[in-house]
C-alpha cells in the first residue's frame, strides 16, 4: 500500500477528470505512473545498452 499527500490543485484535477469519465482517482494515479516506469525503464535500458557497447 502507498499512500500520497498530493497537492489540493492536482487532488481537485483527479476528481474533476474522474467525474467526468467515470474512473476513480486511482486508476488514473495507476495509469500515471505505470507509463513513467515504463518510460524511466526504457531510458535505464538505453544507457545501458549504450554503456556495453562502449565496453566493448
Amino acid at each position: 500500500m502507498l499512500a500520497l499527500d498530493l497537492p489540493e490543485d492536482i487532488e481537485n484535477r483527479l476528481d474533476i477528470l474522474s467525474l467526468g469519465s467515470g474512473h476513480t482517482r486511482q486508476f488514473y494515479v495507476m495509469e500515471a505512473l505505470l507509463e513513467y516506469l515504463h518510460e524511466v525503464e526504457e531510458r535505464h535500458e538505453l544507457l545501458e545498452r549504450r554503456q556495453d557497447s562502449l565496453e566493448k
